[in-house]
């Protein structure tokens, strides 16, 4: 039997994609992290590693609705540089 892949949409364009794909920002007790292991406890939300899906998760306010609370700027400042460092070394 093949094993099942497990799908989830970003917050910021919509689309589903496999799980490996996409980086998890995840919600903790201390604060909003980025989950690069994909492991670690808490709610997580995903995101396309592109610059543009977050835009737009910050404009729609993804992260706000995933997470049920107002994500601060800072956090979406550390997850803009974290997506350039990514991008720039998936390339």
């Amino acid at each position: 039997m093949a094993k099942k892949i497990p799908f989830r949409q970003c917050i910021g364009c919509g689309e589903m994609k496999t799980k490996k794909e996409m980086i998890r920002v995840l919600k903790t007790e201390e604060g909003i992290i980025l989950d690069t292991t994909g492991r670690k406890n808490g709610r997580g939300a995903y995101i396309c590693p592109s610059a543009e899906c977050l835009k737009k998760a910050k404009k729609t306010k993804g992260l706000d609705r995933s997470f049920k609370m107002a994500v601060p700027e800072e956090i979406y400042d550390s997850l803009t540089k974290e997506i350039e460092i990514f991008e720039s070394t998936a390339k």
